[in-house]
């Protein structure tokens, strides 16, 4: 997934709004997708918050009927220095990218890319014979530290198996939680400690998560209601939880919730964020910009690579701002 703010500098989308111990982030709404462009809310970065553990990147989408939208329609970007996270709640996205991996990403199913020292990838929603033509869904990226930034790129598929007790249903695709006392961890390895799952919540139920008190964490609120250790959610907000307790409260409301929690240990690097890139300085954006603005998805052997894409369209890196890009975190 490509950023399309047209301010696209980490810490100028969103804002915090303190209590009860929490932080809670409202989203802004940005374009996706180029000259198509879909509409997404964007919860991270915020104003006051880069970054929940290596999580730096959070959008929410949909549910949007792809037959009056036009979907997602993302043609080839590139990605440095982090990695992307796909998460559907209803649809299917195709997504190619410069390693040979073609797959359709569904509800249920984390799809994990690797950008490392480089990579080009596309998504476009399609409609399955038979599915709904609804698009829901959330897409996240993680920084990768500075010791493996210029990873070789690679892609991964993991189902994890759902699990349902007092009245909460968990999939965990990365990390470890406890749900009601049993322990479910993901078996896909990460290069930073990570959190994260979907749960759904019955109408009135409460679950008590287990979680790593070294981590901080985030609770989105995709549907229903649900105050989090305490603090009220609404549709689409994301609340902050610092460090320090070994269980996170969820309460849902009469008409129940379905939450994406994320989490990790602090992370401590400053970034240089800016459209798709990750750095840890201004030149090293500069450098991966001027990079994929030659290439143009177009260079089989070059830093980002190439893949078949319908009408070799590509998306152009914007304008640099006139001003020296700032490291955050």
């Amino acid at each position: 997934m490509t950023n399309l703010d047209p301010h696209p500098v980490a810490v100028e989308c969103g804002d915090e709004a303190q209590g009860h111990g929490t932080t809670v982030i409202e989203p802004r709404e940005v374009p996706l997708g180029g000259p198509r462009a879909m509409t997404v809310r964007r919860s991270l970065p915020a104003r006051g918050r880069t970054t929940i553990g290596a999580w730096c990147f959070l959008d929410h989408y949909g549910p949007d009927e792809i037959a009056e939208t036009g979907g997602m329609v993302v043609p080839p970007h590139p990605h440095t220095s982090l990695q992307t996270v796909s998460w559907l709640f209803t649809g299917t996205v195709e997504h190619r990218d410069s390693t040979g991996v073609r797959a359709h990403v569904v509800p249920g199913e984390l799809n994990l890319m690797t950008a490392g020292h480089g990579i080009c990838h596309s998504e476009v929603s399609v409609r399955e014979e038979g599915a709904p033509g609804i698009l829901h869904g959330v897409q996240l990226w993680t920084v990768l530290p500075a010791e493996h930034a210029d990873v070789p790129a690679h892609f991964q598929h993991f189902e994890p198996e759902p699990h349902a007790a007092d009245g909460v249903r968990a999939s965990v695709f990365l990390g470890t939680v406890a749900v009601g006392g049993t322990e479910l961890s993901s078996p896909v390895p990460t290069y930073s400690p990570l959190l994260g799952a979907e749960l759904v919540l019955e109408p009135g139920a409460t679950a008590y998560l287990g979680v790593d008190p070294a981590f901080e964490h985030g609770v989105l609120l995709d549907q229903g209601q649900v105050h989090a250790s305490g603090t009220p959610l609404q549709p689409h907000q994301l609340s902050h939880h610092p460090p320090g307790p070994g269980t996170l409260e969820l309460l849902a409301g009469p008409e129940g919730a379905r939450v994406i929690l994320i989490g990790g240990t602090p992370f401590e690097e400053q970034i240089v964020m800016w459209w798709n890139f990750i750095g840890r300085s201004h030149e090293e954006v500069v450098q991966a910009r001027e990079r994929w603005n030659a290439e143009r998805g177009q260079d089989p052997d070059g830093r980002f690579g190439a893949f078949d894409y319908p009408g070799g369209e590509w998306l152009p890196a914007p304008t640099l701002p006139r001003v020296r890009l700032r490291p955050r975190g």
